[in-house]
């Protein structure tokens, strides 16, 4: 059976205004909009020293999305994983691709009291070719590890925003 078209023009326009009307009744605020969680953040996070490349990688990422850090109030400690896979292997049992898989495990708290704000796990992979000289595997291993450590430090972010107390 088919509506007339006032009708599925009426129940459309009824659809429409109910999603509108859920929206705005879901008390969603924007990370960096007045009190949101990005503007709370925003250069109050002291970042755990950094020990190795990889972790030196991550830092310069997280003080790009959070800011460098001005008036601390809050501690980030993570820790991090990474391992390389073999991908691809040639008839002469040669890798010739490689994975890099890492998790970086992070926890938020309060410098004042040492309370847990948020805590989680971000993992995530790339790749890099091998077929090249040393030099050139050297390099593209190098640059997979930046890249993972982007990927990381804007998945601990974005979970740091979402589980960061809302501001009132």
């Amino acid at each position: 059976m088919s509506w007339p078209d006032p009708l599925r023009r009426l129940v459309s326009r009824v659809a429409v205004l109910a999603g509108i009307a859920a929206l705005a009744a879901c008390a969603l605020t924007p990370a960096y909009g007045p009190g949101g969680s990005g503007t709370a953040l925003q250069g109050r996070v002291a970042l755990q020293e950094a020990n190795d490349i990889d972790s030196f990688a991550l830092n310069r990422r997280l003080s790009e999305r959070l800011g460098p850090e001005q008036a601390a109030r809050y501690e980030l400690q993570y820790r991090l994983t990474t391992a390389v896979v073999a991908q691809a292997i040639n008839a002469s049992e040669v890798a010739t691709r490689y994975s890099l898989n890492g998790t970086a495990d992070f926890v938020l708290t309060d410098s004042a009291t040492g309370a847990a704000i948020t805590r989680g796990r971000a993992s995530s992979f790339t790749s890099y070719s091998a077929t090249g000289t040393t030099i050139a595997t050297t390099t593209a291993e190098r640059d997979a590890r930046e890249r993972l450590m982007v990927m990381l430090a804007d998945q601990i972010v974005t979970r740091l925003l979402a589980g960061f107390p809302r501001q009132q």
